[in-house]
């Protein structure tokens, strides 16, 4: 009894002793403030008993994931390499679930209803699309030279975006090439290839223009004249500027922000929740909360430089990537300094589905890391 006893303390000194704490205590961090702005955002706009409702499930699926996350580190991640090809055509598979039988909701067909919970499949393909695609760019690294040889890389992301846009749901379509993008620069794909890439992008807008949904139009209008629509398209904007404004440096106190309390502010505790981080914070608040996302994305970019394989490193920066990418597209929008987009912020914006992938890819980070402490030590 007492080998067993002094053998499981040993067991759990090792285990937190491989966590790269940095990171874990900065997303803890994120997901209270989330779930103290989330109470304030809703608790005045939702009467009775169900005050409440939101910050219990976000708090519930927190704590849940805190389970699941502690049963992935015990893995090997390794072991995802094997399943990529399933998880890919699962993701297909689930996508396709959605354009047939999905829920809809603001004009788009984004969700599967399970019971009482409604799940954003998207939000999981790009937990999947990291995990593929790093599999499949792993397989091919010898062989990816030059341009020509990156065609079937760009064949595999294209099924699953052109699957995301017909939702339609630009947004997390622009996460997909985000996390291309990051394992593309990874992996040293050249700079005049970029270039001719960007100059052909530039040269197909007009094309892209044309096959865009009018209020997805409407959104790039008004993000270039938010008073072009200042009771429609670019309400949203408006209001949440602001919201950030009048938060000015101490900020009004949690509870007390008017432009969320009041209810001026729509989608105030998902895709808008900065702004009532900025107004209930002020400047002090949103500094803190934009350097525990920059200690999320250090540590990211570090875990993935010592990782101890090419697939730990594709993980890693494909992660990094899609967090990056959502931390200045929804910082971006609600400021006013880029177009509004479906992107929510992570660890903070109410969502099962989001909140889920995230902190299960914060697992995959503590995971790699720590094998390569494993590895390290022994």
């Amino acid at each position: 009894g007492e080998t067993m006893r002094l053998h499981f303390q040993f067991s759990i000194k090792k285990y937190f002793r491989n966590i790269d704490k940095p990171l874990l205590i900065s997303v803890l961090l994120l997901i209270t403030i989330g779930i103290l702005l989330i109470g304030s955002a809703t608790h005045a706009n939702i009467p009775g008993p169900k005050r409440y409702s939101f910050v219990l499930r976000q708090l519930s699926f927190a704590a849940i994931n805190l389970v699941l996350g502690a049963f992935l580190m015990r893995f090997d991640y390794r072991v995802l390499k094997s399943l990529a090809r399933p998880l890919y055509l699962f993701n297909i598979l689930m996508l396709l679930a959605v354009m047939l039988v999905g829920k809809s909701a603001l004009g788009a067909q984004r969700w599967l209803q399970l019971g009482p919970i409604s799940i954003q499949p998207s939000e999981f393909a790009k937990a999947i699309m990291i995990i593929s695609l790093s599999s499949f760019v792993d397989d091919r690294l010898p062989l990816l030279t030059d341009f020509r040889s990156w065609l079937p890389v760009f064949g595999y992301v294209l099924i699953p975006f052109l699957f995301v846009m017909k939702q339609p749901d630009l947004g997390t379509s622009l996460v997909f090439l985000a996390i291309l993008l990051g394992i593309m620069i990874c992996c040293g794909f050249r700079i005049r290839y970029f270039l001719v890439m960007g100059g052909l992008g530039l040269a197909s807008a007009p094309l892209v223009w044309k096959f865009l949904h009018e209020y997805q139009r409407n959104r790039i209008r008004v993000f270039l004249n938010p008073g072009l629509e200042p009771y429609g398209s670019g309400y949203h904007v408006i209001q949440s500027m602001i919201a950030i404004g009048s938060g000015m440096f101490p900020g009004k106190g949690l509870f007390a922000g008017t432009q969320s309390q009041l209810n001026f502010l729509p989608e105030n505790h998902t895709d808008f929740i900065f702004a009532v981080a900025g107004e209930e914070f002020g400047f002090i608040g949103t500094v803190v909360i934009l350097l525990l996302y920059g200690i999320v994305i250090y540590r990211g970019l570090s875990i993935a430089l010592h990782a101890a394989d090419d697939f730990g490193t594709l993980l890693s920066v494909g992660i990094v990537s899609m967090f990056l990418f959502h931390i200045l597209v929804n910082v971006g929008m609600t400021s006013g300094i880029m177009p509004v987009t479906g992107v929510p912020l992570p660890f903070m914006s109410y969502g099962v589905s989001s909140l889920t992938t995230n902190m299960l890819m914060v697992a995959l980070l503590l995971n790699i890391n720590a094998h390569h402490q494993t590895l390290r030590f022994h």
